[in-house]
């Protein structure tokens, strides 16, 4: 999930300042440029190759001025579709507050790079979820 990794506008700063609420999100795709094409030509997106570290192959999707930023990505496996991510105060708590919910984790908290933590869980109905907090101290 190293798709947080670019720069925010002022106002986008602001916006993903607000915790508990829907900050990214990541589409996975067997063929990155395949899809970009399709969501390109159905919603007008456009798509730029991100900077991120690591080996991840990334893509920014841009949306429009009032939407979540996203990003495009190799999926990472069968079971990989489409997360959403909400921006909390401590991918910690947050893990474990979804756990005494019902939800099961299924990407353990990692960090990206400079930037910050992020896990991922199923919610109790199987939905998967991101949870995010930014850290630049994250390594």
């Amino acid at each position: 999930m190293a798709a947080l990794y670019y720069r925010l506008t002022k106002s986008e700063m602001r916006r993903s300042a607000m915790l508990n609420t829907l900050c990214f999100f990541e589409i996975p795709a067997d063929d990155p440029e395949a899809l970009q094409k399709f969501y390109g030509t159905l919603f007008g997106w456009t798509f730029e190759k991100a900077k991120v570290p690591g080996r991840f192959r990334l893509y920014e999707v841009k949306t429009g001025a009032d939407s979540p930023r996203g990003g495009l990505t190799a999926r990472q496996d069968p079971a990989h579709t489409i997360v959403n991510y909400v921006k909390v105060e401590s991918v910690d708590d947050a893990l474990a507050k979804a756990q005494k919910l019902g939800a099961m984790v299924v990407v353990p908290k990692k960090p990206v790079e400079g930037v910050g933590w992020y896990a991922v869980v199923l919610d109790p109905q199987g939905n998967r979820l991101g949870l995010w907090t930014d850290d630049p101290s994250a390594a």
